[in-house]
């Protein structure tokens, strides 16, 4: 479908940066562009003949919302045929797209990079779904977070993956990432609570490996993600220079103020965390990996600690939420979680807005305000002062063009 001109009113409507919502406001977009934020009721700016209006009454208008860490396929659902990923694929984007994220960044996971080939079949509107920034695949080392079948590499000499020691080889895996058309190089900095061969406890490079990871992204123009939960990881993944931090759901306030000092940015994917260590006891773990659950049970008290010290913290919290770990259409759940451990409204919905806008580097998403991309969301009820008006999106635009309606006046 071709943008067409688009006029949105809403009684509150907040832009991404301000410090609370404003009152009535039309919403004008031309071409998938924001023209016009003006008080409603105003004179309205001229629009073609067939231009849409769409009045969301008590409804809030938001920027569209984005998702810094998303897993578009998961490993456990990897078939190993690339087909079938693709496919499995579409109908996780589309429920990304109803839950009014029209940004995601994909930071890989299945053996193949398909999630490049993704991001241009929504560019070219051959599939319905979120803008994708993507990392093709997560670079590791052998035995490392990335290494999922350790057994096949040994026996067979089969690189599955992109596993690397030391910095030539490490090097090479960078370019190879540019070379497929990677946005992002996302590596990991530590090992994790799914790996089979390690835990989140471990560190996976030297400073020397991930300064050339880094350094090598750099010389492509990509920047790096790191996987990282424990505080060694992230120290290190700090001193190569990378823009993302991931997890760090064992860190202490000290490595927040780290990051925060270096300025990077934090993903803190707390749902996905609290998801796993909340149902230790429950059916939840029926049929998973015991090995997965052990590793949770024995830091569950360390992850609830670590994320007490997120609110007192300076950190820049991008929103970040490892859906695929769980079903894309509950993302919304990092919202009520992250207002859990006590950050205010305010810096949770920046954080899935103009923070995130800023932490990929695109000063178009993330705001209402003219000249940027006219992705909207319209949530039913107040998330300053109900967040879990977050879950109750009714409408979302992306770059113009109208994708959810479930308002009963839209028109």
């Amino acid at each position: 479908m071709s943008p067409t001109a688009l006029t949105v009113v809403a009684d509150h409507c907040w832009n991404g940066t301000s410090d609370h919502p404003a009152g009535p406001t039309a919403v004008t977009a031309v071409d998938g562009v924001i023209t016009s934020v003006a008080p409603a009721p105003a004179p309205a700016p001229e629009l073609p003949p067939d231009a849409r209006v769409v009045r969301l009454g008590a409804r809030t208008l938001l920027p569209g919302l984005i998702d810094c860490h998303v897993h578009l396929v998961d490993e456990a659902h990897d078939s190993g045929l690339a087909a079938y990923q693709t496919l499995s694929a579409v109908p996780a984007m589309k429920a990304i797209l109803a839950a009014g994220f029209t940004t995601v960044r994909d930071l890989g996971c299945a053996h193949d990079p398909i999630n490049v080939a993704l991001r241009q079949a929504v560019e070219d509107g051959l599939v319905e779904g979120p803008r994708l920034v993507v990392a093709p695949n997560i670079i590791s080392a052998p035995g490392g977070h990335g290494d999922k079948m350790p057994d096949l590499s040994d026996r067979y000499g089969v690189d599955v993956g992109t596993l690397a020691d030391g910095v030539a080889g490490l090097r090479r895996l960078v370019r190879h990432q540019a070379r497929v058309g990677a946005d992002w190089i996302k590596f990991a900095a530590s090992g994790g609570f799914s790996s089979p061969a390690d835990t989140p406890d471990h560190v996976t490079f030297t400073v020397e490996e991930m300064t050339a990871i880094v350094a090598t992204a750099r010389d492509h123009g990509l920047r790096c993600a790191a996987h990282a939960f424990n505080d060694e990881a992230v120290r290190r993944a700090l001193t190569a220079g990378v823009r993302s931090v991931e997890h760090a759901n064992l860190a202490s306030a000290q490595t927040f103020a780290r990051i925060a000092d270096h300025g990077a940015y934090l993903c803190p994917t707390l749902h996905a965390q609290r998801r796993f260590i909340d149902n230790l006891d429950d059916e939840f773990w029926s049929g998973r990996d015991p090995r997965m659950r052990a590793q949770y049970r024995a830091r569950a008290w360390r992850i609830r600690e670590s994320a007490t010290h997120l609110a007192d913290s300076e950190v820049r919290i991008a929103f970040g939420t490892d859906a695929g770990m769980f079903p894309h259409g509950e993302a919304w759940r990092e919202f009520a979680d992250l207002a859990e451990v006590g950050l205010p409204p305010l810096r949770v919905l920046r954080a899935a807005t103009s923070v995130a806008a800023e932490l990929l580097e695109r000063p178009n998403l993330g705001r209402i305000a003219p000249g940027a991309t006219a992705d909207l969301v319209a949530v039913a009820g107040d998330p300053f002062t109900d967040i879990s008006a977050m879950g109750r999106v009714e409408f979302v635009a992306r770059a113009g063009v109208v994708v959810v309606d479930r308002t009963t006046d839209g028109q």
